[in-house]
Order: C-alpha cells, then sequence, then structure tokens
C-alpha cells in the first residue's frame, strides 16, 4: 500500500493540472471545437489522466498506458490542452522512473509512431496542415522522451560517481588502516630487537661475572643483572602493549599468524559486500603443525594483499583462499578472485602489491605466480589467481 501511495508532488501537479483545464474548458478554450460530442466530454479524459499523473513514479508504465487511451479519446471530444501537457509529462516520467527495458524502449518508439502519423495526416489532409500536426505529435512524444532520457542518464552517472567516491573512500580508510596497523608492528619489531640486544649484553655480562673468583660479588652482581633483565623484560611488553592499543579484538597482531586469517576474511567479507564480493577460506591443512614465523608472515601477506587486489580490481563473485601442506611440510597458499578485462573499470593501483608479495616469498625461497587462470567448473571463465609454494625448514626460524 506505501508502493502505491502518491507522491506529494505528483498530487500537486495532478490537482493543478486538473484545475487548470477545467479552467480552460470553462472558458471555451477548446483544442478542436468541431467535435460533435458535447463540450463537457473533454472533461472526462482529462480527470483520467490526472488520475494517472498520480501514478507517474509508482507505477509509471501503467501511468503511460491509462494516459495514451485519455489521450486518443480527448481527441473525439472538443479538446482541453491540459489534457495533452499532462500526457507529456506522464511520457516524461515513464522514461526517468519506469524500468530501464521501458524506459529505453519508448524514444525509439516514439520517433516511428510520430513518422507515420505525420504521413498518415498528410495523406489524409493533403495539405501542409498535415505536416505541421505531425510536428505537434513529435512535441508531445519525442520531445518529452528524450528530454526524459538525458535526465535519466545525468542521474544514472550522478549514482555512479557517488558509488565511486564512496569505494575510493573505502580504499582510502583500508589503506590507513594497514599503514597504521603496519607501522605499529615495525615499531613494536624494532623495540623487541633493540630491548633483545640489551639483554644479550646482559647475558653476556653475566657470563663474565660467573667467571669471576669472588663467589659473594659475583652472585650479587647476577642477581642485581637478573633483576635489571626481568624489569627490561617487563618494560618492552608495556610499551609494545601501547603500540597495540586501540586495536579491537579481531585486529590482527603486530606479527600476524595463520590463525588470524579468518579475522582477516572477516574484515574483507564486509568492505567487499557493496561490491559484490563474498570470500571463503578453505584450510586443507590437517594437523595443522606450527609453521616457522617468516613462512607465516610471508603466507599472511600474500593472502592480506592479494584480498586487497581483489577488492581494487575485482568483479562480483567469490574469493577463495586456500592453504594445503604436502607430507614433506611445503606449504601451499592459493587466492582466486573473479578476474576482469582491462575495459572494465579498474581502481587505480601501483602494481608494487605483487613485487612486494614476490619478494617476501623470496625472503623463505619460495616460488609465487601470479595471473590470469581457468575458473572452475560451474563458476566464472576466467580467475585471478596468485599461488605460493613456500618450502619449511625449521632453521628459517632464527629469522624470524
Amino acid at each position: 500500500m506505501r508502493f502505491l501511495r502518491p507522491h506529494r508532488d505528483d498530487v500537486f501537479i495532478a490537482v493543478a493540472a486538473f484545475l487548470g483545464g477545467v479552467l480552460l474548458w470553462s472558458l471555451g478554450l477548446y483544442s478542436h471545437p468541431m467535435s460533435p460530442l458535447p463540450a463537457w466530454a473533454a472533461l472526462v479524459p482529462l480527470a483520467v489522466i490526472c488520475a494517472a499523473e498520480l501514478f507517474r513514479r509508482s507505477l509509471p508504465p501503467v501511468a503511460l498506458l491509462v494516459g495514451t487511451v485519455a489521450l486518443i479519446a480527448d481527441l473525439f471530444t472538443v479538446g482541453n490542452l491540459a489534457t495533452i501537457l499532462v500526457f507529456t509529462d506522464v511520457v516524461y516520467a515513464a522514461v526517468v522512473y519506469g524500468p530501464p527495458r521501458i524506459a529505453r524502449r519508448i524514444p525509439v518508439v516514439s520517433v516511428p509512431l510520430t513518422v507515420a502519423s505525420t504521413i498518415a495526416l498528410l495523406l489524409w489532409t493533403r495539405s501542409p496542415q498535415g505536416l505541421l500536426l505531425g510536428v505537434v505529435i513529435g512535441m508531445i512524444t519525442i520531445a518529452p522522451a528524450m528530454t526524459g532520457v538525458i535526465i535519466r542518464n545525468h542521474r544514472e552517472a550522478a549514482d555512479v560517481a557517488r558509488l565511486r567516491a564512496e569505494q575510493t573512500t573505502l580504499l582510502a580508510e583500508m589503506d590507513q588502516a594497514q599503514a597504521v596497523a603496519a607501522e605499529r608492528g615495525r615499531m613494536a619489531r624494532e623495540l623487541h630487537d633493540m630491548v633483545a640486544n640489551h639483554l644479550s649484553a646482559i647475558a653476556i655480562h653475566s657470563t663474565a661475572a660467573l667467571s669471576l673468583d669472588d663467589p659473594a660479588t659475583t652472585r650479587q652482581s647476577l642477581g642485581t643483572i637478573r633483576e635489571n633483565s626481568v624489569a627490561a623484560l617487563a618494560d618492552m611488553r608495556r610499551m609494545i602493549g601501547l603500540l597495540r592499543e586501540g586495536d579491537d579484538d579481531r585486529s590482527p597482531a603486530a606479527v600476524p599468524t595463520l590463525a588470524g586469517l579468518e579475522t582477516l576474511a572477516e574484515k574483507a567479507r564486509t568492505d567487499g559486500a557493496p561490491s559484490g564480493l563474498t570470500f571463503t577460506l578453505d584450510d586443507r591443512r590437517n594437523e595443522k603443525p606450527p609453521l616457522p614465523a617468516p613462512v607465516e608472515l610471508a603466507a599472511y601477506r600474500l593472502v592480506q594483499e592479494s584480498l586487497t587486489n581483489a577488492l581494487k580490481h575485482a568483479g562480483a563473485g567469490e574469493v577463495r583462499i586456500q592453504l594445503s601442506q604436502d607430507t614433506d611440510g611445503t606449504l601451499t597458499v592459493a587466492v582466486t578472485s573473479p578476474y576482469l578485462s582491462r575495459s572494465h573499470p579498474r581502481a587505480p593501483g601501483s602494481g608494487s602489491g605483487l613485487i612486494g608479495i614476490r619478494e617476501r616469498v623470496g625472503l623463505v625461497k619460495g616460488e609465487v605466480e601470479a595471473g590470469p587462470a581457468p575458473g572452475p567448473p560451474g563458476g566464472p571463465p576466467d580467475v585471478w589467481r596468485v599461488r605460493a609454494v613456500l618450502p619449511v625448514h625449521h632453521d628459517q626460524e632464527s629469522s624470524a
């Protein structure tokens, strides 16, 4: 019922048109006064088309159909100029507010209809007056239809521009959040390395102190060193906690692991929903044994960058993240997303994401490939796939 409720502007237009038509009728201003029907008969098509005007937004095809019948009926009466003017507005509204299929057909149909009507009038009147009537028909059919096309195109262009602006803002916010998280992680790692060096120095001095001949002095020094080392570790933990402050519980840690992929995928689902993207995490590892930190970090960053690229460049569809591990421990990570050709509009990118992925995978002596690939059965014909093979050696722990 709310859908059928007329817009208040349409009510105003309909009432004003009807009152204006009644005023013209009362003054005897008729379109074609030679009709054999009584003058009051012209008010019937006027009332019908004004009633159709009430639904010019909610039911534009129905309003156009009723308005066309009313206009044809008006031709057999003395006629009313208000009926013709309301019909032009009904044609305009059908193009602007109607379904795209109907909106495209109305201008196409109006041109041959006007030409056919003009030719018929010329053959009937056999005078230039028929050509003039054809021009009038074109003014009440072609002109409002083309005006509606222009307005509809402008509105659609404005909607597209607004959507692009929202997507650009979303990408900017994502980039800013990733930059902040990366900077915090970098500062935490640098702080950790700095304190670790001091602790290593403390360990060296404690070893030297243990080699002194005076047991009492040596043990007293060792106690002091131990207290300082524990305090340094506590300070380090507090400072790293301050750096991580403000992150919600679902944010990836400063040194992310594969355990955080579900959180990463969930965030991508939220960000990609307006673009028609869905994200699926398919972890095929059976036992999920612990991996060296560099391998986990490289795999995590590969997935993170691939999801970011999918949000920027992929078409609507499913983005799938697959993890598998061979018997020798080799980890395989693959991210596939719907592939768009370069003819489609794409978000701008510097191309450094794939370079960063290759650098990270190269640090752990892995292999990576990225590019178009055939889609899965029943899915899109082409997908964009990023696939990396990461060998696992436990001596990689030393480079964490």
